[in-house]
């Protein structure tokens, strides 16, 4: 249980410094406290994508991974974020991910940002 809080507050952050770094990445709405809770939910929302539909998507985009030497993984970051974005706008939380391209780079972002974080806390159940 707590990994899978550390593992969220880790992708909340990396969600945090993508919106903060990149402006067609969007997380609206009231105050700080609302914008928190809402970052957590994105987080959450991101958790549950990255956990059931990229292995899956890796899984069928195998040969492709294979042929650019994994560099299709930015691509399926990119997509997992705009898939995130998508549900979000589902449960009407108040983050938007406008574009392909900025996917991209956010996705390369959150990547980083979550591995260092990820190096740094703990990892343990």
């Amino acid at each position: 249980m707590t990994n899978f809080l550390i593992k969220t507050l880790a992708n909340a952050a990396a969600l945090a410094v993508a919106t903060w770094l990149l402006s067609d990445i969007s997380l609206t709405g009231g105050d700080g406290g609302n914008k928190t809770l809402t970052l957590i939910l994105v987080a959450l929302i991101f958790g549950v994508v990255n956990f059931v539909v990229k292995p899956i998507v890796k899984l069928f985009s195998l040969p492709l991974l294979v042929l650019t030497l994994g560099l299709f993984t930015l691509v399926i970051n990119a997509l997992m974020l705009l898939l995130t974005s998508w549900l979000a706008d589902k449960f009407d939380l108040n983050f938007h991910v406008d574009g392909f391209g900025t996917a991209l780079l956010g996705g390369l972002i959150i990547s980083i940002v979550s591995w260092a974080l990820h190096m740094v806390l703990p990892d343990k159940d």
